[in-house]
């Protein structure tokens, strides 16, 4: 087991100016699930191929339980890979795949047996030992992924997107699979995606990375609750949150004819300098629809089962005109098409940030 912690790392691309990867500082805790979330390009699989060894750490350093390893080789890591491609060698079998590291290691061949054979109960792969990766699905493929990980006991497991080959009901199995895993054996993982959901399912800490800087990391629930800024705001939960630069007041921000109240210090920290607007978050599952509030024109519903979204068009009183609104409805009454319906924003949901800079207030 061990803790990894990046210290200002930086990885800076031949003929870029802009870092990939810019001043990372993470601290992750001995047996901690870590992942590493964001839109493609911000920087998170880089960071985790920089702690592989497989990228340069071109400023600071990454330690692993202490000991400064940004100069080793990744053999020297003691760290396992799981890739989305699986990796996997066409013309060995699910046991010799699984048991290949270890015969490099020159392990023993009665030690080899028994890792693979654990590691095969363990992922439910008992019956497919003896089969080529061709005649596995894809569940299976990453699964024997996982066994080959596995069996070679290291620190650190490190996880690129291992699910994205799969199917959707596949990967919620899977993800619940890796989560149930790593929680029995207890080993560090860090985990990328640019799944969201995925991240807020699996992790104990969620890195949020954009354009190569970390915005935000804590928990699921924290992340969900105060994000810190209006990107982490925008892209933790799904459907996204309602993110809204609206006219301010003394009273609050202006939706329209409708103003959500502010407190007095959110006013003031909005209004700082000649900012006369705010921006205000409000996630669809704190709206309902009522008999007053923010008038939308419905333009879609999409009906869930127990669940329902309303989206639609609301003219909110700034210069963008008619902005995208969704709230979450129950799976009663459902409106039509074109009708106008009134959303009531739940009183104290509400996220504010900083107009300009996108910060939370």
């Amino acid at each position: 087991m061990a803790t990894v912690t990046y210290q200002g790392a930086s990885r800076i691309y031949p003929g870029t100016e802009k870092p990939a990867v810019d001043k990372l500082d993470l601290e992750i805790q001995d047996g901690e699930f870590l992942v590493l979330v964001g839109p493609s390009g911000c920087g998170k699989s880089t960071s985790l191929r920089m702690l592989a060894g497989l990228e340069d750490v071109d400023e600071g350093s990454i330690l692993i339980d202490d000991k400064d390893v940004s100069n080793l080789p990744p053999k020297a890591r003691d760290i396992a890979m799981v890739f989305q491609n699986y990796a996997l060698y066409p013309h060995m079998t699910v046991y010799e795949n699984m048991a290949f590291a270890l015969k490099l290691r020159k392990t023993p061949k009665s030690e080899i047996d028994a890792r693979v054979k654990e590691a095969a109960e363990l992922l439910q792969l008992e019956d497919y030992l003896k089969r080529k990766p061709k005649a596995l699905s894809g569940g299976q493929r990453q699964r024997v992924a996982m066994g080959r990980a596995i069996v070679r006991q290291p620190q650190v497991f490190l996880m690129d997107e291992p699910l994205s080959n799969l199917d959707a009901k596949l990967r919620v199995q899977t993800r619940s699979q890796i989560a149930s895993l790593q929680k029995r054996l207890g080993v560090t993982t860090v985990y990328v995606t640019h799944d969201q959901v995925e991240a807020m399912t699996m992790g104990h800490r969620v890195a949020v990375m954009l354009d190569g800087l970390l915005q935000q990391c804590d928990t699921p629930r924290a992340l969900y609750e105060t994000p810190k800024n209006v990107f982490v705001a925008g892209f933790m939960g799904s459907p996204a949150m309602n993110i809204k630069t609206v006219p301010l007041t003394a009273e609050g921000a202006k939706f329209g004819d409708v103003t959500i109240p502010l407190t007095r210090e959110q006013v003031e920290a909005a209004g700082v300098g000649d900012a006369k607007t705010v921006t205000v978050g409000i996630r669809p599952e704190h709206c309902k629809l009522g008999e007053h509030g923010i008038p939308i024109e419905v333009e879609l519903v999409e009906e869930l089962g127990s669940d329902a979204f309303v989206y639609g068009h609301a003219q909110l009183g700034n210069e963008n005109g008619a902005e995208r609104f969704v709230v979450r409805a129950g799976s009663g009454l459902l409106p039509q098409l074109g009708e106008t319906v009134f959303v009531q924003p739940e009183v104290g949901k509400e996220h504010v940030f900083h107009a300009e800079t996108g910060d939370r207030i």
